[in-house]
């Protein structure tokens, strides 16, 4: 073998070596949904029986695959908990009840939406909130690396990217979807609604600022419109506050605040007549 092979077979020997990671790991996510969401919710299931001794073989398989994940992932992360996967089988049924109330809330809120069982099978904003409060529930009991391999998963099916550590309450509701952003800090009320392009960031990217509240928090009630941009750890949206499409806000405002990109309509002329973009509050 020529010497460029034999450099490259001795790199990849010493990175193995030095780290060798289960390529179980990599296929786990989709498969863990799979089986989570058809436990949750037959509109999901490859096979649907409904008898007690039926269930109860599928609630064992859910557990049975989340201990095997975790006995694959314990050697890299040894300090993680062996009884992460009961405590995560003992959320379910909370988890199951917040998720039929976010389907209630993009139902109501969409007049495009029949029923609720449409919201479920076809709504790319339900599936990823979906996967996130599975994926929440895990990151929130310690469960090393799944998480992020679910909520990915989740961005590479419907374009909504959700950090499983950002704090979400009950009915939310993602119209649409597409492009939506929501950072590991961030901190969402109940009944709040976004829309596509949304992004709740970091004001400032610095790998010091890891342990820091980065991004913004939206009060209780609060509707963001299509690629509007909130940034800043320190950034509150106020109770019931509207913000329109395409504003940009890296500062707080006060509950009932509409927040809205100025728009004039006036002769066309030439690019200097076009000022500066402005936002008002």
């Amino acid at each position: 073998m020529d010497a460029p092979h034999d450099r490259l077979l001795a790199l990849l020997l010493e990175s193995r070596q030095r780290q060798c990671f289960p390529s179980e790991i990599a296929t786990a996510a989709p498969e863990f949904v799979k089986q989570v969401l058809g436990l949750l919710f037959p509109h999901f299931a490859e096979r649907l029986e409904c008898t007690a001794p039926a269930i109860r073989r599928d609630v064992m398989g859910v557990e049975a695959n989340l201990v095997r994940l975790l006995a694959l992932l314990r050697p890299l992360y040894p300090g993680t908990e062996e009884s992460v996967p009961q405590r995560f089988m003992a959320e379910l049924p909370d988890i199951y009840d917040w998720l039929r109330q976010d389907a209630d809330a993009i139902f109501e809120a969409d007049p495009a939406a029949r029923n609720v069982d449409e919201v479920i099978l076809t709504y790319p904003g339900f599936y990823a909130i979906a996967i996130f409060r599975v994926a929440h529930a895990l990151h929130q009991l310690g469960f090393p690396l799944l998480p992020r391999l679910l909520t990915e998963f989740a961005h590479q099916r419907t374009g909504v990217d959700i950090h499983p550590g950002a704090t979400i309450g009950r009915r939310f509701v993602i119209d649409h979807g597409t492009g939506v952003v929501i950072g590991e800090t961030t901190v969402i009320g109940e009944r709040v609604k976004i829309y596509q392009g949304v992004t709740l960031g970091a004001l400032v990217v610095q790998k010091s600022l890891a342990n820091s509240k980065r991004h913004p928090t939206l009060e209780d009630d609060v509707v963001v419109y299509a690629n509007a941009t909130i940034l800043g750890g320190d950034t509150v949206v106020g109770r019931g506050s509207i913000i329109a499409g395409n504003a940009w806000l890296t500062q707080s405002v006060p509950p009932q605040s509409v927040v809205s990109r100025r728009t004039e309509v006036r002769q066309r002329g030439s690019d200097s007549d076009l000022g500066e973009l402005e936002f008002h509050i």
